[in-house]
């Protein structure tokens, strides 16, 4: 057992997205040689509807897969190629841009606090002109795995104790989890070895690796060196957390907004196509 260590820690910054919705950018396109295949992770929460009503009017994205991850509150999805839905307390949106599509992303008013997040994933070269596809998941659909210590994992996607997450035949190798930790709890939890592993504090408070001097905090980033077990302990309080692994793809990348590509010409390429209404390359 190779226990990894903690490679750098961050905390979440406040920043306004969309038509000025107010959230938190864990991190973003400085980061990508770091957190390769991720791109981006944002975290929205806020009990004022004010912070987020106003959504994310549509907007193309060529190049990557978004997943949006609700704990509460919901959001309305409409697309380019004619799908729609609203995802809920507990439920995901898995969504393939590939070669390009363009979508809306409007929050309802939710009672207390609204509270989700959004994962970009980057596409390997070889698929980033792919076919777009979209995928809801609803929360019942996503299982759940209670080890003895009390200890629970949602599995999204990826598998825990032989248990697979329902987000399957995706292109990049990725484990996505939410896991919950009791108080007074240490556990292990096995990774994939070479793979990029991040975990993100939303609830609580722990500790990562082997250092229980320094607790992890609601809006920090663990970012893991190389090994194949996270080892995870809690004192006096609960922690949940975001836990994600992927395969790197090592490729260039060429960003801009909502598109990313390998080149800046398939970058150029890709506004000059939305702009004179070629962008949709598949219906």
């Amino acid at each position: 057992m190779s226990i990894r260590k903690i490679s750098r820690i961050t905390k979440s910054n406040p920043t306004i997205e969309g038509a000025g919705v107010h959230l938190y950018r864990v991190f973003g396109n400085h980061d990508t040689k770091l957190l390769d295949p991720f791109l981006l992770l944002d975290d929205f929460h806020s009990e004022n509807p004010k912070d987020y009503m106003a959504g994310f009017p549509w907007h193309p994205h060529r190049g990557i897969e978004t997943v949006t991850y609700m704990i509460h509150g919901s959001v309305e999805h409409g697309d380019s190629i004619g799908n729609s839905g609203v995802i809920q307390d507990g439920d995901v949106q898995w969504m393939t841009a590939g070669g390009g599509i363009i979508h809306q992303e409007m929050p309802a008013k939710t009672p207390g606090m609204m509270q989700g997040f959004q994962l970009w994933v980057n596409l390997p070269k070889k698929d980033k002109m792919m076919e777009p596809r979209y995928r809801d998941v609803a929360a019942g659909a996503i299982p759940e795995v209670s080890l003895d210590n009390g200890v629970k994992i949602k599995v999204i996607s990826g598998s825990v104790q032989d248990t697979e997450g329902p987000v399957q035949d995706i292109v990049v190798d990725i484990e996505y989890l939410d896991v919950e930790v009791p108080p007074n709890t240490e556990f292990d939890l096995n990774v994939k070895p070479g793979y990029t592993v991040f975990a993100y504090v939303f609830g609580g408070s722990g500790y990562f690796a082997e250092d229980k001097k320094k607790p992890m905090e609601k809006g920090h980033l663990i970012l893991f060196d190389d090994g194949d077990t996270i080892k995870i302990t809690t004192k006096d309080e609960h922690l949940r957390f975001l836990l994600a692994s992927g395969q790197p793809l090592r490729e260039p990348i060429a960003w801009y907004g909502p598109i990313v590509m390998n080149t800046q010409e398939e970058l150029d390429l890709a506004f000059t196509e939305y702009r004179n209404g070629t962008f949709i390359k598949h219906r």
